[in-house]
Protein backbone atom coordinates (compact mmCIF):
# COMPACT_ATOMS: atom_id res chain seq x y z
CA UNK A 1 0.00 0.00 0.00
CA UNK A 2 1.17 3.59 -0.77
CA UNK A 3 1.88 5.63 2.59
CA UNK A 4 3.36 9.00 1.20
CA UNK A 5 5.19 10.55 -1.66
CA UNK A 6 7.54 13.25 -1.67
CA UNK A 7 8.48 14.93 -5.02
CA UNK A 8 10.82 17.81 -5.85
CA UNK A 9 11.23 19.98 -9.61
CA UNK A 10 9.04 17.55 -10.82
CA UNK A 11 7.90 19.20 -14.13
CA UNK A 12 5.64 22.34 -12.37
CA UNK A 13 5.80 21.04 -8.70
CA UNK A 14 8.23 22.42 -7.16
CA UNK A 15 7.88 20.63 -3.12
CA UNK A 16 4.88 18.19 -2.36
CA UNK A 17 4.52 15.74 -0.08
CA UNK A 18 0.87 13.68 -0.10
CA UNK A 19 -0.17 10.92 2.60
CA UNK A 20 -2.61 8.29 1.46
CA UNK A 21 -4.56 5.59 3.39
CA UNK A 22 -6.50 2.66 2.41
CA UNK A 23 -9.81 2.63 0.22
CA UNK A 24 -10.72 4.60 -2.89
CA UNK A 25 -8.48 8.28 -3.42
CA UNK A 26 -9.31 10.55 -5.78
CA UNK A 27 -7.45 13.25 -7.28
CA UNK A 28 -9.58 15.86 -9.29
CA UNK A 29 -9.52 19.66 -10.44
CA UNK A 30 -9.60 21.17 -13.69
CA UNK A 31 -7.91 19.86 -16.82
CA UNK A 32 -4.75 21.10 -17.12
CA UNK A 33 -4.53 21.33 -13.21
CA UNK A 34 -1.45 18.65 -13.07
CA UNK A 35 -3.27 15.74 -11.42
CA UNK A 36 -1.64 13.55 -14.27
CA UNK A 37 1.36 14.48 -13.23
CA UNK A 38 1.05 13.43 -9.53
CA UNK A 39 0.41 9.64 -11.06
CA UNK A 40 3.26 10.00 -13.37
CA UNK A 41 5.58 10.44 -10.16
CA UNK A 42 4.67 7.10 -8.87
CA UNK A 43 5.46 5.92 -12.38
CA UNK A 44 9.02 7.69 -12.21
CA UNK A 45 9.72 6.64 -8.44
CA UNK A 46 9.05 2.92 -9.60
CA UNK A 47 11.51 2.89 -12.62
CA UNK A 48 9.29 4.62 -15.55
CA UNK A 49 10.60 6.08 -18.17
CA UNK A 50 11.99 9.68 -17.84
CA UNK A 51 13.59 12.40 -20.10
CA UNK A 52 14.92 15.79 -19.57
CA UNK A 53 11.65 17.58 -19.26
CA UNK A 54 10.72 16.06 -16.30
CA UNK A 55 13.42 18.44 -14.44
CA UNK A 56 11.52 21.36 -13.27
CA UNK A 57 12.41 24.30 -15.59
CA UNK A 58 15.81 26.53 -14.35
CA UNK A 59 16.92 22.85 -11.95
CA UNK A 60 19.20 20.77 -12.51
CA UNK A 61 18.15 17.91 -10.31
CA UNK A 62 14.18 16.74 -9.83
CA UNK A 63 13.44 13.88 -6.61
CA UNK A 64 10.90 11.71 -6.46
CA UNK A 65 10.21 9.01 -3.17
CA UNK A 66 7.29 6.44 -2.35
CA UNK A 67 6.97 4.84 1.04
CA UNK A 68 4.87 1.84 0.54
CA UNK A 69 3.75 -0.73 3.53
CA UNK A 70 4.83 -4.67 2.36
CA UNK A 71 2.54 -7.36 2.88
CA UNK A 72 4.11 -10.52 4.41
CA UNK A 73 4.52 -12.01 0.80
CA UNK A 74 6.66 -8.92 -0.26
CA UNK A 75 8.81 -9.01 3.09
CA UNK A 76 9.38 -12.72 1.88
CA UNK A 77 10.55 -11.21 -1.79
CA UNK A 78 12.48 -8.71 -0.26
CA UNK A 79 14.32 -10.68 1.61
CA UNK A 80 15.65 -12.77 -1.46
CA UNK A 81 16.96 -10.06 -2.64
CA UNK A 82 19.06 -8.68 -0.11
CA UNK A 83 16.91 -6.07 1.04
CA UNK A 84 16.23 -4.76 4.36
CA UNK A 85 12.84 -3.39 5.36
CA UNK A 86 12.63 -0.04 7.69
CA UNK A 87 11.05 0.22 10.69
CA UNK A 88 6.99 -1.15 10.68
CA UNK A 89 7.96 -3.15 7.29
CA UNK A 90 7.82 0.32 4.98
CA UNK A 91 9.28 0.28 1.34
CA UNK A 92 10.81 3.47 0.29
CA UNK A 93 11.51 3.85 -3.73
CA UNK A 94 13.42 6.87 -4.38
CA UNK A 95 14.87 8.14 -7.67
CA UNK A 96 16.78 11.19 -8.11
CA UNK A 97 17.23 12.56 -11.74
CA UNK A 98 20.34 15.02 -12.81
CA UNK A 99 21.30 16.98 -15.53
CA UNK A 100 24.66 17.76 -16.26
CA UNK A 101 26.00 19.21 -19.19
CA UNK A 102 23.38 17.92 -21.17
CA UNK A 103 23.46 14.43 -20.11
CA UNK A 104 20.74 12.78 -17.85
CA UNK A 105 21.56 10.65 -14.52
CA UNK A 106 19.02 8.72 -13.08
CA UNK A 107 19.51 6.90 -9.90
CA UNK A 108 16.83 4.49 -8.05
CA UNK A 109 17.34 3.50 -4.51
CA UNK A 110 15.32 1.09 -2.57
CA UNK A 111 15.57 1.68 1.28
CA UNK A 112 18.73 3.39 0.60
CA UNK A 113 20.58 0.76 -1.74
CA UNK A 114 20.73 1.37 -5.07
CA UNK A 115 19.39 -1.09 -7.35
CA UNK A 116 18.66 -1.91 -11.10
CA UNK A 117 16.16 -1.35 -13.93
CA UNK A 118 15.49 -5.05 -13.58
CA UNK A 119 14.84 -5.02 -9.87
CA UNK A 120 12.73 -2.07 -10.00
CA UNK A 121 10.70 -3.44 -13.19
CA UNK A 122 9.93 -6.76 -10.34
CA UNK A 123 9.33 -4.78 -7.46
CA UNK A 124 6.86 -2.45 -9.22
CA UNK A 125 4.76 -4.97 -10.38
CA UNK A 126 4.25 -6.36 -6.97
CA UNK A 127 3.24 -2.65 -5.95
CA UNK A 128 0.90 -0.94 -8.41
CA UNK A 129 -0.39 -1.05 -11.49
CA UNK A 130 -1.64 1.91 -13.31
CA UNK A 131 -4.48 1.81 -15.65
CA UNK A 132 -5.49 4.74 -18.52
CA UNK A 133 -7.80 4.95 -21.22
CA UNK A 134 -4.91 5.38 -23.10
CA UNK A 135 -4.48 0.80 -22.30
CA UNK A 136 -7.17 0.31 -25.11
CA UNK A 137 -4.71 0.36 -28.20
CA UNK A 138 -2.78 -1.91 -25.62
CA UNK A 139 -5.57 -4.35 -25.47
CA UNK A 140 -6.35 -4.41 -29.49
CA UNK A 141 -3.31 -6.53 -30.19
CA UNK A 142 -4.02 -10.44 -30.02
CA UNK A 143 -0.59 -11.02 -28.87
CA UNK A 144 -1.48 -8.78 -25.73
CA UNK A 145 -4.97 -10.24 -25.50
CA UNK A 146 -3.20 -13.94 -25.33
CA UNK A 147 -0.62 -12.52 -22.33
CA UNK A 148 -3.80 -10.91 -20.27
CA UNK A 149 -5.53 -14.78 -20.98
CA UNK A 150 -2.65 -16.26 -19.90
CA UNK A 151 -1.83 -13.54 -16.51
CA UNK A 152 -5.45 -14.53 -15.44
CA UNK A 153 -4.75 -18.25 -16.04
CA UNK A 154 -2.09 -18.27 -13.14
CA UNK A 155 1.22 -19.83 -12.07
CA UNK A 156 -0.05 -23.21 -13.44
CA UNK A 157 -0.39 -21.87 -17.15
CA UNK A 158 2.56 -19.66 -16.65
CA UNK A 159 4.69 -22.73 -15.96
CA UNK A 160 3.43 -24.50 -18.93
CA UNK A 161 3.96 -21.47 -21.66
CA UNK A 162 7.82 -21.52 -19.28
CA UNK A 163 8.05 -25.09 -20.72
CA UNK A 164 6.38 -24.17 -24.15
CA UNK A 165 9.46 -21.20 -24.67
CA UNK A 166 11.83 -24.28 -23.65
CA UNK A 167 11.01 -26.38 -25.85
CA UNK A 168 10.53 -24.17 -28.39
CA UNK A 169 14.14 -22.94 -28.42
CA UNK A 170 14.98 -26.60 -28.08
CA UNK A 171 12.97 -27.04 -31.43
CA UNK A 172 14.75 -24.61 -33.04
CA UNK A 173 18.44 -25.59 -32.45
CA UNK A 174 17.72 -29.01 -33.58
CA UNK A 175 16.07 -27.93 -36.94
CA UNK A 176 19.61 -25.69 -37.41
CA UNK A 177 21.46 -27.82 -37.00
CA UNK A 178 19.49 -30.74 -39.30
CA UNK A 179 19.52 -27.56 -41.70
CA UNK A 180 23.16 -26.62 -41.30
CA UNK A 181 24.10 -30.32 -41.66
CA UNK A 182 22.33 -30.93 -45.11
CA UNK A 183 23.20 -27.70 -46.97
CA UNK A 184 26.95 -27.95 -46.09
CA UNK A 185 27.36 -31.19 -46.62
CA UNK A 186 29.50 -30.48 -49.94
CA UNK A 187 31.60 -27.67 -47.77
CA UNK A 188 31.90 -30.47 -45.06
CA UNK A 189 33.84 -32.84 -47.66
CA UNK A 190 35.93 -30.02 -49.21
CA UNK A 191 36.72 -28.89 -45.47
CA UNK A 192 37.19 -32.43 -44.57
CA UNK A 193 40.22 -33.39 -46.94
CA UNK A 194 41.63 -29.93 -45.78
CA UNK A 195 41.58 -30.80 -42.16
CA UNK A 196 42.86 -34.08 -42.88
CA UNK A 197 45.69 -32.81 -44.30
CA UNK A 198 46.61 -30.47 -42.09
CA UNK A 199 46.26 -32.43 -38.99
CA UNK A 200 48.53 -35.48 -41.29
CA UNK A 201 51.15 -32.73 -41.60
CA UNK A 202 51.26 -31.60 -37.80
CA UNK A 203 50.41 -35.28 -36.65
CA UNK A 204 53.87 -36.30 -38.34
CA UNK A 205 55.73 -33.32 -36.37
CA UNK A 206 55.14 -34.79 -33.16
CA UNK A 207 54.05 -31.67 -31.80
CA UNK A 208 54.01 -32.16 -27.41
CA UNK A 209 56.00 -29.23 -25.75
CA UNK A 210 55.73 -25.49 -26.18
CA UNK A 211 59.25 -25.57 -25.31
CA UNK A 212 60.35 -27.53 -27.34
CA UNK A 213 62.52 -25.68 -29.80
CA UNK A 214 64.10 -23.59 -27.25
CA UNK A 215 65.57 -27.03 -25.66
CA UNK A 216 66.66 -27.98 -28.92
CA UNK A 217 68.35 -24.45 -29.72
CA UNK A 218 70.00 -24.81 -26.52
CA UNK A 219 71.59 -28.40 -27.07
CA UNK A 220 72.76 -27.45 -30.59
CA UNK A 221 74.65 -24.35 -28.95
CA UNK A 222 76.35 -27.30 -26.35
CA UNK A 223 76.68 -29.73 -29.41
CA UNK A 224 78.72 -27.29 -32.13
CA UNK A 225 81.13 -26.36 -29.54
CA UNK A 226 81.70 -29.51 -27.63
CA UNK A 227 85.77 -28.39 -27.96
CA UNK A 228 85.81 -25.24 -26.67
CA UNK A 229 83.59 -26.49 -23.56
CA UNK A 230 85.49 -29.14 -22.64
CA UNK A 231 89.05 -26.56 -22.98
CA UNK A 232 87.30 -24.07 -20.78
CA UNK A 233 85.98 -26.43 -18.35
CA UNK A 234 90.01 -27.79 -17.95
CA UNK A 235 90.75 -23.92 -17.18
CA UNK A 236 88.40 -23.19 -14.91
CA UNK A 237 89.17 -26.43 -13.10
CA UNK A 238 93.02 -25.43 -12.79
CA UNK A 239 91.65 -22.35 -11.72
CA UNK A 240 89.81 -23.39 -9.13
CA UNK A 241 91.59 -26.87 -7.69
CA UNK A 242 94.54 -28.25 -9.59
CA UNK A 243 97.08 -25.54 -10.95
CA UNK A 244 100.30 -26.88 -12.65
CA UNK A 245 101.74 -23.11 -13.34
CA UNK A 246 100.68 -21.30 -10.24
CA UNK A 247 98.79 -21.80 -6.89
CA UNK A 248 95.09 -22.24 -7.54
CA UNK A 249 91.78 -20.73 -5.66
CA UNK A 250 90.76 -23.51 -3.14
CA UNK A 251 94.89 -23.49 -2.11
CA UNK A 252 94.60 -20.06 -1.27
CA UNK A 253 91.65 -20.58 0.69
CA UNK A 254 92.87 -23.19 2.47
CA UNK A 255 96.43 -21.42 3.75
CA UNK A 256 94.08 -18.27 4.21
CA UNK A 257 91.40 -20.98 6.74
CA UNK A 258 94.78 -22.19 8.36
CA UNK A 259 95.85 -19.27 9.35
CA UNK A 260 92.18 -17.82 10.65
CA UNK A 261 92.17 -21.09 12.90
CA UNK A 262 95.82 -20.38 14.62
CA UNK A 263 93.89 -16.39 15.06
CA UNK A 264 90.39 -18.19 16.30
CA UNK A 265 92.41 -18.99 19.50
CA UNK A 266 93.23 -15.14 20.62
CA UNK A 267 90.40 -13.76 19.46
CA UNK A 268 87.05 -15.66 19.45
CA UNK A 269 85.36 -12.49 17.73
CA UNK A 270 87.35 -14.15 14.35
CA UNK A 271 84.90 -17.20 14.26
CA UNK A 272 82.44 -15.54 11.73
CA UNK A 273 84.79 -14.91 9.46
CA UNK A 274 86.55 -18.36 9.46
CA UNK A 275 83.35 -19.54 9.15
CA UNK A 276 83.02 -17.59 6.05
CA UNK A 277 86.44 -18.69 4.56
CA UNK A 278 85.61 -22.63 5.55
CA UNK A 279 82.35 -22.45 3.44
CA UNK A 280 84.00 -20.56 0.39
CA UNK A 281 86.48 -23.15 0.32
CA UNK A 282 84.15 -26.42 0.23
CA UNK A 283 82.30 -24.39 -2.29
CA UNK A 284 85.35 -24.02 -4.36
CA UNK A 285 85.96 -27.64 -3.86
CA UNK A 286 82.31 -28.78 -5.21
CA UNK A 287 82.77 -26.23 -8.16
CA UNK A 288 85.84 -27.56 -9.13
CA UNK A 289 84.89 -31.11 -8.75
CA UNK A 290 81.17 -30.74 -10.94
CA UNK A 291 83.26 -29.04 -13.34
CA UNK A 292 85.69 -31.26 -14.01
CA UNK A 293 82.61 -34.26 -14.75
CA UNK A 294 80.74 -31.82 -16.81
CA UNK A 295 84.32 -31.62 -18.95
CA UNK A 296 84.90 -35.12 -18.92
CA UNK A 297 81.12 -35.96 -19.90
CA UNK A 298 81.60 -33.68 -23.00
CA UNK A 299 81.88 -35.96 -26.17
CA UNK A 300 81.52 -34.47 -29.73
CA UNK A 301 78.33 -36.37 -31.42
CA UNK A 302 77.85 -35.57 -35.02
CA UNK A 303 74.70 -37.12 -35.47
CA UNK A 304 72.68 -35.99 -32.64
CA UNK A 305 73.89 -32.55 -33.97
CA UNK A 306 72.71 -33.65 -37.46
CA UNK A 307 69.40 -34.42 -35.54
CA UNK A 308 69.05 -31.86 -33.97
CA UNK A 309 69.59 -29.04 -36.61
CA UNK A 310 66.75 -31.12 -38.39
CA UNK A 311 64.44 -30.82 -36.21
CA UNK A 312 64.63 -27.29 -35.30
CA UNK A 313 63.98 -26.61 -39.14
CA UNK A 314 61.11 -28.47 -39.00
CA UNK A 315 59.67 -27.06 -36.37
CA UNK A 316 60.34 -23.60 -37.25
CA UNK A 317 58.94 -24.63 -40.75
CA UNK A 318 55.36 -25.77 -38.64
CA UNK A 319 55.61 -22.02 -36.72
CA UNK A 320 55.90 -20.54 -40.14
CA UNK A 321 52.84 -21.89 -41.35
CA UNK A 322 50.62 -22.67 -37.98
CA UNK A 323 52.59 -19.95 -35.68
CA UNK A 324 53.93 -17.67 -35.14
CA UNK A 325 55.23 -19.41 -32.00
CA UNK A 326 55.51 -23.36 -31.25
CA UNK A 327 52.83 -23.34 -28.35
CA UNK A 328 50.18 -21.19 -31.31
CA UNK A 329 51.25 -23.68 -33.67
CA UNK A 330 50.35 -26.76 -30.77
CA UNK A 331 46.79 -24.39 -30.19
CA UNK A 332 45.84 -25.35 -33.97
CA UNK A 333 46.43 -28.78 -34.26
CA UNK A 334 44.30 -29.22 -30.85
CA UNK A 335 41.10 -26.97 -33.11
CA UNK A 336 41.51 -28.85 -36.23
CA UNK A 337 41.47 -32.39 -33.65
CA UNK A 338 38.22 -31.33 -32.59
CA UNK A 339 36.58 -29.86 -35.88
CA UNK A 340 37.76 -32.94 -37.63
CA UNK A 341 36.37 -35.27 -35.18
CA UNK A 342 33.06 -33.46 -35.32
CA UNK A 343 32.81 -33.33 -39.04
CA UNK A 344 33.95 -36.64 -39.45
CA UNK A 345 30.75 -38.39 -37.70
CA UNK A 346 32.14 -38.73 -34.20
CA UNK A 347 29.85 -36.07 -33.36
CA UNK A 348 25.60 -36.40 -34.39
CA UNK A 349 25.02 -38.29 -37.96
CA UNK A 350 22.61 -36.92 -40.14
CA UNK A 351 20.25 -39.71 -39.26
CA UNK A 352 20.40 -38.29 -35.39
CA UNK A 353 19.83 -34.91 -36.21
CA UNK A 354 17.03 -35.83 -37.58
CA UNK A 355 15.45 -38.17 -35.34
CA UNK A 356 16.42 -35.46 -32.69
CA UNK A 357 14.75 -32.72 -34.70
CA UNK A 358 11.44 -35.15 -34.89
CA UNK A 359 11.33 -35.42 -31.40
CA UNK A 360 11.98 -31.96 -30.52
CA UNK A 361 8.88 -31.11 -32.73
CA UNK A 362 6.89 -34.18 -31.30
CA UNK A 363 7.84 -32.48 -27.92
CA UNK A 364 6.57 -28.85 -28.61
CA UNK A 365 3.77 -30.26 -30.30
CA UNK A 366 2.29 -32.06 -26.84
CA UNK A 367 3.45 -29.21 -24.80
CA UNK A 368 2.02 -26.97 -27.01
CA UNK A 369 -1.80 -28.96 -26.50
CA UNK A 370 -1.56 -29.07 -23.10
CA UNK A 371 -1.05 -25.35 -23.12
CA UNK A 372 -3.68 -25.18 -24.77
CA UNK A 373 -6.41 -26.82 -22.84
CA UNK A 374 -4.82 -24.49 -19.83
CA UNK A 375 -5.97 -21.91 -22.00
CA UNK A 376 -9.40 -22.88 -23.09
CA UNK A 377 -10.10 -23.28 -19.16
CA UNK A 378 -9.02 -19.81 -18.48
CA UNK A 379 -10.88 -18.32 -21.16
CA UNK A 380 -14.19 -19.83 -20.25
CA UNK A 381 -13.89 -18.65 -16.47
CA UNK A 382 -12.54 -15.02 -17.99
CA UNK A 383 -15.42 -15.03 -20.06
CA UNK A 384 -18.10 -16.24 -17.11
CA UNK A 385 -16.41 -13.62 -14.85
CA UNK A 386 -16.16 -10.33 -16.91
CA UNK A 387 -19.79 -10.81 -18.19
CA UNK A 388 -20.44 -10.56 -14.34
CA UNK A 389 -18.31 -7.58 -13.77
CA UNK A 390 -19.58 -5.65 -16.99
CA UNK A 391 -23.16 -6.19 -16.43
CA UNK A 392 -23.01 -3.81 -12.82
CA UNK A 393 -21.73 -1.09 -15.47
CA UNK A 394 -25.03 -0.52 -17.35
CA UNK A 395 -23.71 -3.62 -19.91
CA UNK A 396 -26.65 -5.40 -18.70
CA UNK A 397 -26.90 -7.63 -22.08
CA UNK A 398 -23.31 -7.73 -22.63
CA UNK A 399 -21.83 -10.57 -24.43
CA UNK A 400 -17.86 -11.59 -24.23
CA UNK A 401 -16.21 -14.67 -25.85
CA UNK A 402 -12.37 -15.71 -26.12
CA UNK A 403 -11.84 -17.04 -29.25
CA UNK A 404 -8.50 -19.40 -29.53
CA UNK A 405 -7.60 -20.22 -33.15
CA UNK A 406 -4.75 -22.95 -34.22
CA UNK A 407 -1.61 -21.13 -35.33
CA UNK A 408 1.79 -22.31 -36.11
CA UNK A 409 4.06 -23.12 -33.11
CA UNK A 410 5.64 -20.41 -31.22
CA UNK A 411 7.56 -19.75 -27.93
CA UNK A 412 4.14 -18.48 -26.73
CA UNK A 413 2.39 -21.95 -27.73
CA UNK A 414 0.36 -22.53 -30.97
CA UNK A 415 -2.95 -19.86 -29.84
CA UNK A 416 -3.82 -16.97 -31.60
CA UNK A 417 -6.58 -15.33 -29.06
CA UNK A 418 -8.92 -12.63 -29.76
CA UNK A 419 -11.08 -11.09 -27.70
CA UNK A 420 -14.61 -10.65 -29.54
CA UNK A 421 -17.43 -8.46 -27.54
CA UNK A 422 -20.93 -7.10 -28.15
CA UNK A 423 -21.97 -4.36 -25.64
CA UNK A 424 -25.73 -4.00 -27.59
CA UNK A 425 -28.45 -6.42 -27.10
CA UNK A 426 -29.22 -7.92 -31.11
CA UNK A 427 -25.66 -7.40 -32.24
CA UNK A 428 -23.42 -10.50 -33.36
CA UNK A 429 -19.73 -10.47 -31.72
CA UNK A 430 -17.09 -8.71 -32.95
CA UNK A 431 -13.38 -8.42 -32.50
CA UNK A 432 -12.89 -5.59 -29.69
CA UNK A 433 -10.34 -3.67 -31.82
CA UNK A 434 -13.91 -3.47 -34.31
CA UNK A 435 -16.50 -3.07 -31.99
CA UNK A 436 -15.97 -1.18 -28.71
CA UNK A 437 -16.64 2.85 -28.16
CA UNK A 438 -14.69 4.81 -25.69
CA UNK A 439 -16.67 4.99 -22.69
CA UNK A 440 -17.04 1.03 -23.36
CA UNK A 441 -13.74 0.09 -23.29
CA UNK A 442 -13.09 2.12 -20.13
CA UNK A 443 -15.92 0.19 -18.48
CA UNK A 444 -13.87 -3.39 -19.87
CA UNK A 445 -10.30 -2.05 -18.71
CA UNK A 446 -11.98 -1.53 -15.01
CA UNK A 447 -14.06 -4.75 -15.64
CA UNK A 448 -10.84 -6.56 -16.69
CA UNK A 449 -9.07 -5.02 -13.58
CA UNK A 450 -11.62 -6.24 -11.31
CA UNK A 451 -11.60 -9.97 -12.78
CA UNK A 452 -7.74 -9.70 -12.41
CA UNK A 453 -7.68 -8.36 -8.71
CA UNK A 454 -9.98 -11.61 -7.52
CA UNK A 455 -6.94 -13.90 -9.08
CA UNK A 456 -4.76 -11.84 -7.25
CA UNK A 457 -4.49 -12.38 -3.51
CA UNK A 458 -1.53 -9.74 -2.68
CA UNK A 459 -2.28 -6.21 -1.47
CA UNK A 460 -1.57 -3.67 -4.18
CA UNK A 461 -1.87 -0.04 -5.05
CA UNK A 462 -4.49 0.20 -8.31
CA UNK A 463 -4.18 3.25 -10.22
CA UNK A 464 -6.52 5.00 -12.63
CA UNK A 465 -5.86 7.85 -14.71
CA UNK A 466 -8.93 9.19 -15.95
CA UNK A 467 -10.71 5.68 -16.61
CA UNK A 468 -14.13 7.73 -16.95
CA UNK A 469 -13.47 9.67 -19.83
CA UNK A 470 -16.14 9.15 -21.81
CA UNK A 471 -19.22 8.07 -19.82
CA UNK A 472 -21.67 9.67 -17.76
CA UNK A 473 -25.40 9.50 -15.53
CA UNK A 474 -26.08 5.75 -14.60
CA UNK A 475 -22.13 4.34 -16.37
CA UNK A 476 -20.28 6.90 -14.09
CA UNK A 477 -22.17 5.52 -11.16
CA UNK A 478 -21.68 2.20 -11.95
CA UNK A 479 -18.21 3.04 -12.68
CA UNK A 480 -17.99 4.70 -9.09
CA UNK A 481 -19.55 1.36 -7.27
CA UNK A 482 -17.15 -0.81 -9.04
CA UNK A 483 -13.95 1.36 -7.67
CA UNK A 484 -15.44 1.43 -4.33
CA UNK A 485 -15.72 -2.45 -4.83
CA UNK A 486 -12.13 -2.81 -5.99
CA UNK A 487 -10.50 -0.45 -3.04
CA UNK A 488 -12.09 -2.97 -0.46
CA UNK A 489 -9.30 -5.65 -1.49
CA UNK A 490 -6.87 -2.66 -2.61
CA UNK A 491 -5.28 0.82 -2.50
CA UNK A 492 -7.48 2.63 -5.54
CA UNK A 493 -6.28 6.03 -6.62
CA UNK A 494 -8.08 7.67 -9.08
CA UNK A 495 -7.69 10.81 -11.65
CA UNK A 496 -11.62 11.71 -12.13
CA UNK A 497 -13.44 14.09 -13.35
CA UNK A 498 -16.79 12.80 -12.20
CA UNK A 499 -18.56 14.06 -9.29
CA UNK A 500 -20.34 10.79 -9.51
CA UNK A 501 -16.77 8.93 -8.45
CA UNK A 502 -15.22 11.98 -6.46
CA UNK A 503 -18.67 11.58 -4.39
CA UNK A 504 -17.81 7.76 -3.13
CA UNK A 505 -13.83 8.50 -2.19
CA UNK A 506 -12.26 7.95 1.13
CA UNK A 507 -9.93 10.62 0.63
CA UNK A 508 -10.30 13.68 -1.54
CA UNK A 509 -7.31 15.59 -3.29
CA UNK A 510 -7.73 18.59 -5.14
CA UNK A 511 -4.83 19.66 -7.91
CA UNK A 512 -4.92 23.09 -8.61
CA UNK A 513 -2.31 25.06 -10.79
CA UNK A 514 -0.95 28.30 -9.62
CA UNK A 515 1.02 31.48 -10.37
CA UNK A 516 3.46 32.27 -7.73
CA UNK A 517 5.54 35.04 -7.31
CA UNK A 518 9.20 34.09 -5.69
CA UNK A 519 12.49 35.44 -5.14
CA UNK A 520 14.75 35.22 -7.54
CA UNK A 521 17.84 33.32 -6.74
CA UNK A 522 21.32 35.30 -6.16
CA UNK A 523 22.26 33.94 -9.37
CA UNK A 524 19.72 35.83 -11.14
CA UNK A 525 19.49 38.88 -8.95
CA UNK A 526 20.74 42.31 -10.78
CA UNK A 527 24.16 42.97 -9.88
CA UNK A 528 25.11 46.43 -8.42
CA UNK A 529 26.91 49.15 -10.61
CA UNK A 530 29.52 51.40 -9.15
CA UNK A 531 27.60 54.78 -9.30
CA UNK A 532 27.53 58.01 -6.97
CA UNK A 533 24.75 58.24 -4.39
CA UNK A 534 22.82 60.81 -6.42
CA UNK A 535 22.69 57.57 -9.36
CA UNK A 536 21.76 55.48 -6.35
CA UNK A 537 18.92 52.44 -6.46
CA UNK A 538 15.49 53.11 -5.51
CA UNK A 539 14.44 52.27 -2.62
CA UNK A 540 13.54 48.52 -2.43
CA UNK A 541 9.63 49.34 -1.74
CA UNK A 542 9.46 50.64 -5.45
CA UNK A 543 6.93 48.52 -7.39
CA UNK A 544 9.45 48.35 -10.38
CA UNK A 545 12.15 47.46 -8.49
CA UNK A 546 10.14 44.72 -6.64
CA UNK A 547 9.07 43.09 -10.08
CA UNK A 548 12.89 42.95 -11.27
CA UNK A 549 13.68 41.24 -7.88
CA UNK A 550 10.77 38.02 -8.12
CA UNK A 551 10.56 35.33 -10.50
CA UNK A 552 7.02 34.49 -11.42
CA UNK A 553 6.53 31.24 -11.84
CA UNK A 554 3.73 28.26 -12.40
CA UNK A 555 3.23 25.59 -9.74
CA UNK A 556 0.85 22.66 -8.47
CA UNK A 557 -0.60 22.73 -5.30
CA UNK A 558 -2.62 20.00 -3.97
CA UNK A 559 -5.07 20.07 -0.78
CA UNK A 560 -6.50 17.36 0.94
CA UNK A 561 -10.68 18.09 1.37
CA UNK A 562 -10.93 16.19 4.86
CA UNK A 563 -14.49 18.35 5.54
CA UNK A 564 -17.86 17.78 4.44
CA UNK A 565 -18.02 21.27 3.16
CA UNK A 566 -15.11 20.92 1.38
CA UNK A 567 -15.51 18.71 -0.74
CA UNK A 568 -19.56 19.48 -1.35
CA UNK A 569 -17.88 22.56 -2.72
CA UNK A 570 -15.40 20.09 -5.36
CA UNK A 571 -18.04 18.27 -6.09
CA UNK A 572 -20.62 20.99 -7.12
CA UNK A 573 -17.86 22.49 -9.02
CA UNK A 574 -17.46 19.35 -10.63
CA UNK A 575 -21.38 19.41 -11.22
CA UNK A 576 -21.41 22.77 -12.54
CA UNK A 577 -25.42 23.03 -12.93
CA UNK A 578 -27.44 26.30 -13.98
CA UNK A 579 -26.79 27.96 -10.41
CA UNK A 580 -24.37 27.41 -7.45
CA UNK A 581 -27.30 26.38 -5.02
CA UNK A 582 -28.62 24.01 -7.78
CA UNK A 583 -24.71 22.53 -7.73
CA UNK A 584 -24.17 22.30 -3.99
CA UNK A 585 -27.42 20.51 -3.42
CA UNK A 586 -26.60 17.64 -6.28
CA UNK A 587 -23.10 17.69 -4.52
CA UNK A 588 -24.96 17.06 -1.46
CA UNK A 589 -27.04 14.37 -2.57
CA UNK A 590 -24.00 12.44 -3.84
CA UNK A 591 -22.48 12.75 -0.42
CA UNK A 592 -25.26 11.22 0.86
CA UNK A 593 -26.14 8.68 -1.82
CA UNK A 594 -22.00 7.62 -1.87
CA UNK A 595 -22.21 7.13 1.99
CA UNK A 596 -25.06 4.80 1.76
CA UNK A 597 -23.83 2.82 -0.48
CA UNK A 598 -20.67 2.95 1.26
CA UNK A 599 -22.16 1.84 4.11
CA UNK A 600 -24.75 -1.07 2.62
Amino acid sequence: MLLSLRIQNFALIDRLELEFGVGLTVLTGETGAGKSIILDAIDVALGGKVSQRIIRSREERALVEATFRADASLVAWLSEQEIDLLDEADLVCSREIAVNQGNLRSRSRVNGVLVNRSLMDRLRDRLVEITAQGQTVYLMAPAHQRGLLDLYGGSSLLQQRDRVAGAYLACQEAEQALERRRQSEQQRLQRLDWLEYQTQELKAVNLKDSDELEQLEQERQRLSHVVDLQQQSYEVYQALYQNESGTAAADLLGEAEATLIDMVRYDSQLQPLLDMVSAALAQVVEASHQINTYGDGLESDPERLQSVEERIQALKQICRKYGPTLADAIAHYEKLQAELAELSGEGQSLEELEKNCTLSQEKLTNLCTHLTLLRREAAEELERRLVAELKPLAMEKVQFQVEIAPIPATAAGADQVTFYFSPNPGEPLQPLSATASGGEMSRFLLALKACFSMTNEAWRTLIFDEIDVGVSGRVAQAIAEKLHQLSQRHQVLCVTHQPLIAAMADRHFRVDKQVIDQPLSHASKPKASHKSESQAMPELNDPLLSDELTDRRTVIRVSLLDTHGTRREEIAQLAGGHSAQEAMTFAESLLTKARHSRQN
